[in-house]
């Protein structure tokens, strides 16, 4: 089953773009996945193919309309019914790995690319779009942020990757963050490879590796750190297990 991209845009030359190159443009080629545009300015109904106005209640820049956007968004719908429609926005949920696990197991995706100052939030009440943020960071627009989640996908389709086991230990598909790697040469300015990578015990190996990709996990990222010893805390139930206190 090819994974079907769908992207609403005021600037459909910017795809595929880097997702045309490497393993994502690979995939492209065979067909693992496919691309296509829908340029937004061809719903605007006036002379001068109007996108945005001024905002309600004023303030700078500009918003782009409800009635061309839903218009865009239901061309899209009739297309790809049973694909979801999400919208590039720093105001949506953030994008975590598990939401990407499950867009890379369905039938594919409707992106819808912000511009502006964003969307009227009418939107959102009239259509079945979902929101999406990649991060607490602003874009010139939500082409880049589309290209990001795309690529997060396509890499999980099967066949994309060699190894079909390859993902497994990266970061945050376990909760954590990835360990950290090494490679040759084994002494590079003075610093060495950890001995234990180099012992070929293979169950010291990965007791090094959890070790690390926790450590470095509570140590750079405390949220996600909180999230997973929660997490690990749960019994099957939901009730949390109840700590042993020293003796």
């Amino acid at each position: 089953m090819t994974f079907a991209a769908q992207i609403l845009t005021l600037y459909p030359e910017m795809f595929p773009g880097p997702l045309g190159q490497s393993l994502a443009g690979r995939a492209l080629s065979e067909g693992r996945w496919s691309c296509d545009t829908v340029q937004i300015r061809d719903f605007a109904t006036d002379k001068h193919r109007s996108v945005d106005d001024t905002p309600a209640g004023g303030g700078a820049g500009m918003v782009l309309k409800p009635d061309v956007v839903a218009a865009a968004v239901d061309h899209a719908l009739a297309r790809q019914p049973d694909a979801p429609i999400l919208a590039m926005t720093p105001r949506g949920r953030p994008l975590t790995q598990e939401r990407v696990r499950a867009l890379a197991a369905g039938p594919g995706v409707t992106i819808l690319c912000g511009r502006f100052e964003g969307f009227d939030e009418r939107l959102f009440e009239a259509r079945p779009v979902e929101p999406v943020s990649i991060g607490d960071y602003v874009l010139s627009g939500g082409e880049t942020a589309a290209i990001v989640l795309l690529d997060a996908c396509i890499r999980l389709l099967p066949g994309v990757m060699g190894a079909a086991s390859s993902g497994d230990e990266e970061s945050f598909e376990s909760g954590l963050l990835e360990y950290p790697h090494y490679t040759r040469p084994v002494e590079w300015e003075g610093r060495t490879i950890p001995e234990v990578l180099r012992s070929g015990d293979h169950a010291k190996i990965a007791a090094w590796r959890k070790q690390r990709a926790e450590e470095d996990t509570r140590l750079r990222r405390p949220d996600l750190w909180e999230r997973h010893s929660g997490a690990r805390d749960q019994s099957p139930s939901g009730a949390q297990r109840e700590k042993k206190k020293d003796r």
